[in-house]
């Protein structure tokens, strides 16, 4: 019997079964079951309360969510070097953002004191968190620390 792993899309939040070595294989041709379009797009996934919690809770990729707000300069610098390390990491890690501003239930919900900051979750829950800006490099080297 073949290993599956639940991935819930990047576009309607809908959870898709893929075959575990698919996705250890950095295969990205995965398409969701609803909507038709790709599981696996190499760009962050804009996150709200209800689809961080099918991205964080209810997927079985780890998921890197940068806590932002578009008044902050660090988060726009570090925007590219966060789109960069998403195309670098799928199909492994899902990366999303959260715009502390609009989201400002969910910000508080896990105690943003500070932004950028960058929360890994694994299985539903936190298992690292770093705060301030990073290269693209240095994120992938942080995630690949706590994977």
């Amino acid at each position: 019997m073949t290993a599956s792993r639940l991935v819930a899309c990047p576009h309607c939040h809908t959870l898709n079964r893929l075959p575990a070595e698919r996705i250890s294989a950095g295969d990205t041709s995965g398409v969701c079951g609803k909507c038709k379009r790709p599981l696996f797009a190499g760009t962050p996934v804009t996150l709200d309360a209800a689809s961080f919690a099918a991205h964080a809770e209810r997927s079985d990729l780890p998921l890197l969510v940068d806590f932002w707000a578009p008044w902050c300069g660090p988060c726009r610098t570090m925007a590219p070097a966060f789109a960069t390390a998403a195309h670098k990491l799928e199909p492994e890690i899902r990366l999303g953002k959260v715009d502390t501003e609009a989201q400002q239930n969910l910000a508080a919900g896990f105690g943003i004191r500070s932004i950028p900051t960058l929360i890994l979750f694994k299985q539903g829950r936190e298992a690292a968190r770093q705060a301030g800006a990073m290269t693209a490099d240095a994120i992938e080297h942080w995630v690949h620390t706590h994977v």
